[in-house]
């Protein structure tokens, strides 16, 4: 635009933008009051007025408003909408210590944009470039040990990179590298554990609290270390108490009791949520009574070839599973909230078909050598050779050669891809491994491969009903697993892709991801194998951690769950009809699985499922590749 002499043109556009920001700063954090003010705006020939102390403060905007400055604008007010909406003072609890709640208020900002921006792209892309632009102006790439970075920055991205499930930007440098590799394992489950409880402030206060004492920020240090799910400290300590002192059980246990109710008590089943079947199916591959008793959930009801358990670890048990469930997705939200979720998904594809696609085509290809005729000629019987007939005619003496198609292999066999649910799969894990479910199921069907995809969490964080049950109780000791199951079918192995293709859009609704308990669900998903009549079972794992449920962890042994998937893993490894592998995301499943793959960005993901079941699907006799 060419400005007049007197300016009137670039100070319209100035003033037409900022009326703009304010109005979407104003919609976006639901405060139709907020007062608004930029640093260095004139009115006029009139002084700039003092700001009020609950304004606003956006950054300079000159009158020829260049891109960067536009672009830094836009970030600043986008953050602050979000903190308006979703921060509320009343609920934070930060640290004492000066550099402690520097980096506590940081992470809580970080919290409100990556949270309040999950489903605005645009947004997002602001406050990424925001993230870009104070990297560049406080020089990270010119940091290179861990100590050139302040905690509060360092903490503040990394604890981005756990939200939102996406690396820091490369401007981050060489400190957060560091930075990033020298966290204890109380700091990365406390990490974990922000991840999950971003969309709970004062769960992910608590949360926070427990990273900045693990990285000896505050006082917290010394618990935070000895014990990753901090949350249910006090727990751990009324159970001491009440094992030395029986006859003050009561008195010392009920006190804390409110509290856990509290965070129960806002729990409403959805409509459709309960799948009688599925109870009874997940009761009796438990072999678990409802009331919770001695009976091993896993192992007992095994065949031979189960591993044995240690005499070490303790035997695997559920304390109810009254509440647990298997239920199909489009069971747990109405048709047009799947149409609308399935939609969401169909965008996301859009970046990821390309790449994804061609690998499926290689894989359909590999599947589609091995369908062509492959005949086996001089044979006794079965339909007559044409092509050496020419023999007969000139030596009477020599028989009729006949030929017959040679078997197909990869036909007789069925796929199951279980997918981790869980809250730290929030974000692009979750969305790029529905993308490949949907791929691979579309990819197989057209070769005549069976493929069922199932995905599993539970109904509620910190136990749900079963922690009801269990402190109703009076809490005794060893309780088992103690929280409500749900494992979920996305498509069924029966099912045509056409009919359960929107059910794959199911992972990405709100709410859904909670607790992962990784045992009980492979163990679920290879029993339903074990009734398929295909001669070939192929389970594959996506998963971005060991097991986690806080609710469990405060009542048992911290490897309670750790050790029951080892246990379960074994058993199906020697199980010589199916075919076990799994694909860890960002995690390090190499320890657990025998054949496994660990992958650093969801990018890769797509990739690593096509080229691991193409090498399953290989031709017979052909060596495997390394």
């Amino acid at each position: 635009m060419t400005a007049h002499k007197n300016g009137l043109p670039d100070e319209n556009r100035q003033e037409g933008f900022r009326r703009a920001t304010i109005a979407t700063l104003r919609a976006m954090g639901g405060v139709p009051e907020q007062d608004v003010d930029f640093q260095g705006a004139v009115n006029g020939n009139r002084p700039p007025a003092p700001p009020s102390p609950d304004a606003v403060q956006l950054p300079y905007l000159s009158r020829n408003m260049h891109d960067r400055e536009i672009q830094k604008v836009r970030g600043a007010a986008d953050a602050a909408a979000l903190r308006l909406r979703y921060h509320k003072d009343a609920t934070a609890a930060a640290p004492p210590e000066p550099e402690a709640q520097q980096a506590f208020d940081a992470i809580e900002q970080a919290r409100c944009e990556i949270y309040g921006s999950r489903h605005m792209a645009g947004v997002r892309a602001n406050l990424d470039q925001r993230v870009i632009q104070r990297c560049a102006e406080l020089g990270t790439n010119r940091m290179h040990v861990r100590e050139d970075m302040p905690p509060a920055l360092a903490l503040d991205l990394l604890a981005r990179e756990a939200m939102s499930s996406e690396p820091a930007p490369p401007q981050a440098g060489e400190a957060l590298k560091a930075w990033r590799t020298s966290l204890s394992p109380a700091a990365q489950n406390a990490l974990e554990d922000m991840a999950r409880t971003q969309n709970d402030q004062t769960a992910f206060a608590r949360a926070c609290t427990s990273l900045l004492g693990a990285c000896q920020l505050t006082e917290m240090a010394d618990e935070t270390e000895q014990k990753a799910p901090s949350e249910e400290q006090s727990d751990n300590d009324e159970q001491a108490e009440a094992d030395s002192e029986p006859a003050a059980q009561t008195g010392e246990e009920e006190a804390p009791a409110p509290q856990e109710e509290d965070n129960e008590e806002g729990y409403q089943p959805e409509s459709g949520e309960t799948d009688q079947s599925g109870e009874s199916e997940t009761s009796e591959s438990l072999d678990t009574p409802e009331t919770g008793s001695e009976e091993a959930a896993g192992p007992s009801d095994q065949s031979p070839d189960s591993a044995p358990t240690s005499d070490a670890a303790p035997l695997y048990k559920a304390y109810t599973t009254e509440f647990d469930e298997v239920v199909n997705a489009a069971d747990l939200c109405d048709p047009e909230e799947l149409d609308r979720l399935r939609q969401q998904l169909d965008q996301q594809m859009t970046q990821l078909h390309g790449v994804v696609s061609r690998l499926a085509h290689r894989l359909q290809r590999r599947l589609m050598a091995q369908q062509q005729r492959r005949w086996q000629f001089d044979q006794e019987e079965g339909i007559l050779d044409a092509a050496r007939l020419s023999r007969v005619v000139t030596n009477p003496t020599i028989p009729l050669s006949f030929k017959h198609e040679c078997a197909m292999e990869f036909r007789d066999t069925v796929v199951t891809l279980l997918i981790d649910n869980s809250g730290s799969m929030r974000g692009r894990p979750i969305g790029t491994a529905a993308i490949c479910g949907d791929i691979l199921a579309r990819t197989l069907e057209r070769c005549g491969v069976k493929v069922e995809v199932l995905g599993f969490t539970t109904r509620q964080w910190k136990g749900g009903q079963s922690r009801a049950r269990w402190t109703e109780a009076g809490k005794p000791p060893g309780p088992g697993r103690l929280n409500d199951l749900r494992h979920i079918i996305y498509k069924d192995a029966d099912a045509p892709m056409r009919r359960a293709r929107r059910n794959l859009g199911l992972m990405l609704r709100d709410g859904l991801l909670k607790e992962n308990i990784d045992g009980e669900a492979l163990l679920w998903a290879w029993k339903r194998l074990q009734k398929r009549p295909e001669h070939r079972h192929i389970l594959m794992v996506i998963s971005d951690g060991a097991p986690v449920d806080d609710s469990t962890f405060s009542a048992n042994a911290h490897n309670y769950l750790e050790d029951h998937l080892r246990q379960i893993i074994a058993m199906i490894e020697n199980d010589r009809k199916t075919e076990l592998l799994a694909i860890g995301i960002g995690h390090d499943v190499t320890r657990y699985y025998r054949n496994s793959v660990t992958i650093s960005s969801v990018e890769d993901l797509g990739g690593t499922m096509m080229a691991q079941l193409s090498e399953l699907f290989r031709p017979a006799g052909a060596p495997r590749s390394r």
